[in-house]
């Protein structure tokens, strides 16, 4: 028997005047996943999490909680924590008041209320912290301050908004592991908006990826990056080649494409012959040598030392295309010539 969504979104839209900012959506999300919500500014993603939240109501269609529909339910009776990129703290209160207004507001105890702020604190590891004020903290304390608010009276869902955004890049690597560490222990359920792919297959259980609106593809991180289903989703999702071609054999045990400058490469997936296709190449399944089905002498047009790696710009039977290679690559040098290589299913096809 399916297990019921935790949360469910019904044929969702949502119009501003004559706009149209979600368009006919609908999303199961199961209690317990780390749902992210990934596109472009503009997409949509932002104005659904304010729907689920109940900061507006939709258009049309309808929201499910745990089986009850809150399209009519004000913010603070759905029992979830929010956490905006702008923190949204009370400058003239102490951490500690901060995490503990929800519950003033819930009207809980005062004991039992300090209790629940100390674990919250706790669980962000700041309860040393209690005592200072908002200004006294650095970004990354402060998101936790938020993120102790969100979670002090123990909601059925925590929504967060680009919480990471005003962050720098090891500050927020960190906290990406921190909140993912405490999602598992806690088994939260979280809705997670973010413009950032590599954000959300750091995080997620899965990826809901919007665009104009509705969502071209949802599912596991890796599902999402290794096969994507659209144009759209293989070039917001990382890097990637996508080169034109045409099946001109296919069959059980895998095809053959002519790139569209008469080339032809192997692919594992079985296409029907005449069908105008993309090959989406990833530029980290690219190798130097002549060891896969697909080998083709290239030019080195711009080689970039990234740290980790290198970043290469081909130019060969393919066209222009980019790899990812190791930084002790020998002999890779702009304007010399290298075999790159690929296997069968190194590479995934999508409709053109």
């Amino acid at each position: 028997m399916a297990r019921a969504p935790f949360i469910r979104c019904d044929a969702v839209g949502k119009a501003f005047g004559p706009t149209r900012v979600i368009d006919n959506l609908s999303l199961d999300i199961f209690k317990g996943e780390f749902v992210s919500l990934l596109g472009p500014s503009g997409s949509g993603k932002t104005t659904l999490l304010t729907l689920i939240a109940g900061f507006e109501r939709p258009t049309e269609g309808g929201i499910w909680l745990d089986g009850y529909r809150i399209d009519d339910l004000a913010p603070h009776r759905r029992d979830m924590g929010v956490v905006f990129q702008n923190y949204a703290l009370f400058p003239h209160m102490t951490v500690a008041e901060n995490v503990g207004f929800p519950l003033r507001m819930r009207r809980v105890s005062k004991a039992d209320a300090q209790a629940r702020v100390l674990r919250a604190l706790e669980m962000v590891e700041l309860s040393h912290l209690a005592a200072r004020h908002p200004g006294q903290l650095s970004g990354g304390q402060q998101q936790r301050v938020a993120l102790a608010r969100a979670l002090v009276f123990e909601p059925r869902v925590v929504l967060m908004d680009e919480p990471l955004g005003a962050l720098d890049k090891r500050l927020r690597e960190q906290m990406q592991l921190d909140i993912r560490d405490l999602h598992r222990r806690l088994g939260l359920t979280i809705v997670f908006v973010t413009h950032d792919q590599s954000e959300a297959l750091t995080m997620s259980d899965r990826i809901a990826v919007f665009n104009n609106g509705r969502i071209e593809q949802i599912d596991t991180p890796d599902t999402v990056y290794d096969r994507p289903t659209t144009r759209f989703v293989a070039e917001f999702i990382g890097e990637t080649n996508l080169l034109p071609g045409q099946v001109t054999e296919g069959g059980a045990a895998g095809s053959t494409v002519r790139l569209s400058g008469g080339t032809l490469v192997r692919v594992a997936q079985p296409l029907e012959p005449g069908r105008a296709v993309s090959v989406c190449l990833r530029p980290e399944r690219l190798g130097i040598g002549a060891q896969g089905a697909n080998a083709l002498t290239c030019r080195v047009t711009d080689r970039v030392y990234m740290g980790d790696h290198l970043r290469v710009a081909l130019d060969g039977p393919m066209g222009p295309i980019v790899a990812r290679l190791p930084r002790s690559a020998d002999g890779v040098r702009t304007g010399g010539t290298l075999t790159a290589s690929f296997a069968p299913d190194d590479c995934w096809v999508l409709a053109a």
